[in-house]
């Protein structure tokens, strides 16, 4: 770990895969503080306009990055997107990377009320593991663990393994 009292955490995969489910229930459970980038950037305006074909912000990464710096600087934050290849290595100490089986992801995304287009293009990005290999490529691969999120036992153990490895780690 850095030079930080407490470690960085960032909780990324797919929309619908439960980052923010398992973000709030980690904060929770340790008295981190949850960062969830989308409602940074919705709040902050970390953003450059609305995307019309994808029903969403436009994210400035450069601003979303400024924004994000002084947070991160002491530790103890759970960053919850579903990005990852632009935030420095640096920043993080685990990098959780959630997975979900095309079924289930599926009638999560349909339950948001998303899209066809919206929903095919995030199911492309989970059968292709997008997420995983932006994860593995951009982070030391000691530090990214891949967790299957299919169902409601399947988050409490993620849960449960990431609450361990904060307090090992702090």
């Amino acid at each position: 770990m850095s030079e930080r009292s407490r470690p960085n955490i960032l909780i990324t995969g797919t929309p619908g895969t439960g980052k923010t489910t398992t973000c709030a229930r980690v904060a929770e459970e340790t008295g981190f503080k949850h960062i969830n980038v989308g409602d940074w950037v919705k709040e902050k305006g970390l953003h450059s306009g609305w995307d019309e074909e994808f029903d969403c912000f436009v994210l400035d990464e450069d601003k979303v990055c400024d924004e994000l710096e002084d947070a991160l600087a002491d530790g103890g934050c759970i960053v919850d997107h579903h990005g990852c290849d632009f935030f420095p290595e640096r920043w993080f100490d685990l990098v959780v990377v959630l997975q979900t089986s095309n079924t289930a992801l599926y009638d999560r995304l349909q339950k948001r009320g998303y899209t066809e287009q919206k929903i095919a293009t995030n199911m492309e990005c989970e059968i292709m593991m997008i997420v995983l290999e932006e994860a593995t490529e951009s982070y030391k691969p000691e530090i990214v663990r891949p967790l299957s999120s299919n169902n409601v036992e399947e988050m409490e153990s993620n849960i449960e393994s990431i609450v361990s490895w904060i307090k090992a780690n702090c």
